[in-house]
C-alpha cells in the first residue's frame, strides 16, 4: 500500500483521516498516532486536518470511538453465536448477553491489541449517571445486558446498582494480563478457556449461582 491514501472524495477528509489513523494504530497502538503521520498517509498537509479536528487529541478520540464501535460489533457477533445455539429461539437472557459482552471484549483485545490500547488510553472520565447514549459503546452494551438481567429477574434492582464496574474490571483486567502480563505468551486455547472461566465467574458473582438456570 502507498504511504499516502489518494483519491478520497472531497468533503470526506474527516473520515479519511480516521481511517488512516485506524491503519496506523492497528499495529502501532497509541504511539503510532501522530497528526503528521496521519495527514501524510492521506496525502494532505497537517493544516488541512484542523478543518475537522481541533488538535491531535480530538482526532485520537474520534479514532478511539470508531475502535470501540468495532469492539461492539465483536460483542454482537458473540450474541449471534449464542442465539444460533438456542434451539427454542427464545430471547437471550441477561446471563447469555453478559457472557457475549465479556467474551467479545476479551476476544477483541487479544485479536487487536493495538486498537484495544487506543480505545481505552483515549477514553475520558465517565459519569455513572450519564444517559446510556453518552457512554462508550462497549460499556453501553454491558449496561444493556445488566438491565436485561434485571428485567428478567436474574438480577435484583438493588444488586443492579453499580454492577457494571466489577464486570468491566474483570474483563479489562484479564485483557491486560493477556497483553502485558503473565498470560501474554500462553496458547490461544488456554487463553480462551481462562477467559470463559473468568467471565462465568464474574457473572455468577453478580447474578448469583442459581440465577439464569
Amino acid at each position: 500500500m502507498s504511504s499516502q491514501r489518494q483519491g478520497y472524495h472531497q468533503g470526506n477528509l474527516r473520515q479519511a483521516l480516521i481511517e488512516a489513523g485506524l491503519e496506523l494504530t492497528r499495529t502501532g497502538g497509541p504511539s503510532a498516532l501522530g497528526l503528521r503521520d496521519v495527514t501524510r498517509r492521506v496525502g494532505v498537509s497537517p493544516n488541512a486536518a484542523y478543518r475537522h479536528f481541533a488538535d491531535r487529541d480530538s482526532l485520537a478520540e474520534a479514532i478511539a470511538e470508531q475502535i470501540r464501535k468495532n469492539m461492539a460489533d465483536r460483542m454482537h457477533a458473540c450474541e449471534a453465536d449464542d442465539a444460533r445455539t438456542d434451539p427454542q429461539g427464545e430471547p437471550l437472557t441477561g446471563r447469555v448477553l453478559l457472557r457475549a459482552v465479556g467474551l467479545g471484549y476479551i476476544q477483541f483485545a487479544i485479536n487487536e491489541p493495538g486498537w484495544f490500547e487506543v480505545a481505552f488510553s483515549e477514553i475520558a472520565p465517565i459519569d455513572p449517571s450519564a444517559p446510556a447514549q453518552d457512554l462508550p459503546t462497549p460499556l453501553r452494551l454491558l449496561v444493556s445486558a445488566l438491565d436485561r438481567a434485571t428485567a428478567t429477574g436474574e438480577l435484583s434492582a438493588d444488586d443492579r446498582l453499580g454492577a457494571e464496574w466489577p464486570c468491566w474490571s474483570a474483563v479489562h483486567g484479564f485483557a491486560l494480563l493477556t497483553l502485558h502480563g503473565p498470560l501474554r505468551d500462553r496458547p490461544r486455547k488456554e487463553l480462551t478457556a481462562a477467559a470463559e472461566r473468568t467471565v462465568d465467574a464474574i457473572i455468577t458473582g453478580v447474578l448469583g449461582a442459581g440465577a439464569g438456570h
